[in-house]
């Protein structure tokens, strides 16, 4: 859908629309980590899959793996496709997995994600373990964390062991390096197979690495860190041809998302947030954005209000000539003149992204990660 031109500018905006929600904290937990010998806790979860789970939909298995683990934690990110493998290898075994994630996606702050594409909401499990192709069975807790605080889980990932009468035989981390190139010791592995062998378990516990668990009482600590976001300086500077070219060759140390955009333009409004939250996420990281407005160059006030507004405190630049036709050839990139329009820049100016109209925030997020890397190099 394409909408009208703005006086005096050769552009177009194209079509949109987005949403939020809110909610209110829950108090602190005071959880104790289960014992070695101490019994499974029964548990009824809901699954991503649509199914609801208990502890006796794992009767029949010889071992019982209980793993904590969630969306947005780059520990638990970089045991993903380990602990696939270990469901793949000893599943046939007699090995169950259930994967537990303890979280309250509303105690989870903005700058904790800088390495997922994903929260820890029950519909975001749902589109990671698709998306990752998961094994195993994704419950979700965190609305009550009940079982989180049955079984206490102090990180994410989190390993609970269980034998065949469904006592705890082993407690802790995967194995011994979230880099699986610097591994030496297989914890899960060798509780495993000493399990199966009916021998007892060379090290019983072992501190989990990872992520602390979300409880409800942080949600406080994201409304706080809201607060902060807001009162962060919002500004907005003229920029010329020159300095719109030199954004794009990006010759910073920082991924750079670029994006085009007017406040006349509805679908530029209507993405707005989407931008402002993944400029949050990332920024901690190798991480930049410039938002270049290509509103009328008299308009520069209405464009600070509008940024403002929208907390905006990124790199905020105003496009200080009314012969936008000359700046959309320059720019190039299949770039027609509609927007938004965005673009993602490695340093050194290669493009890896250009889009026309409102982004996918999920791509565009998904694509951010892999750009930056994992944690664990």
């Amino acid at each position: 859908m394409k909408w009208s031109m703005a006086p005096g500018m050769a552009l177009m905006c194209v079509a949109m629309v987005a949403a939020v929600s809110v909610g209110l904290a829950a108090p602190a937990p005071q959880v104790e980590t289960l014992p070695i010998g101490a019994t499974a806790p029964d548990f009824s979860l809901p699954a991503v899959e649509g199914k609801t789970y208990t502890l006796k939909d794992f009767a029949g298995a010889k071992i019982l793996a209980v793993v904590f683990t969630c969306n947005h934690c780059p520990t638990a990110i970089a045991y993903e496709e380990r602990l696939k493998q270990l469901v793949a290898e000893y599943q046939k075994k007699g090995v169950a997995f259930v994967a537990i994630s303890p979280n309250d996606p509303k105690a989870l702050r903005l700058d904790e994600m800088g390495y997922t594409d994903l929260g820890d909401s029950f519909e975001e499990m749902k589109i990671r373990a698709k998306h990752a192709q998961f094994n195993f069975p994704y419950l979700y807790d965190g609305d009550t964390q009940q079982i989180a605080r049955a079984y206490g889980p102090t990180n994410t990932p989190h390993v609970f062991l269980f034998d065949t009468e469904r006592k705890l035989r082993y407690r802790g981390r995967i194995d011994d390096s979230e880099n699986p190139k610097n591994v030496k010791q297989h914890y899960v592995r060798d509780a495993l197979d000493a399990l199966l062998a009916g021998k007892p378990v060379p090290v019983e516990v072992t501190k989990a690495a990872g992520c602390s668990i979300k409880w409800s009482d942080k949600r406080d600590s994201v409304v706080e860190a809201m607060k902060k976001l807001a009162a962060e300086p919002v500004t907005v500077k003229s920029v010329n041809l020159d300095g719109v070219m030199a954004v794009l060759k990006n010759n910073s140390d920082k991924l750079r998302l670029i994006n085009f955009w007017a406040t006349w333009c509805p679908p530029c409004q209507a993405e707005f947030p989407e931008l402002v939250t993944i400029n949050r996420m990332y920024r901690h990281r190798g991480f930049e954005m410039v938002l270049v407005s290509l509103d009328p160059p008299d308009k520069q006030a209405e464009v600070l209000e509008f940024l403002k507004k929208r907390e905006a405190s990124n790199t905020n630049l105003h496009y200080d000539s009314d012969d936008v036709e000359k700046l959309i050839n320059r720019v190039g990139n299949k770039w027609e003149g509609a927007i938004p329009f965005t673009l993602l820049v490695r340093p050194g100016g290669q493009v890896v992204y250009s889009h026309v109209g409102i982004i996918d925030p999920l791509e565009v997020r998904r694509l951010i990660v892999k750009e930056l890397g994992p944690r664990a190099k």
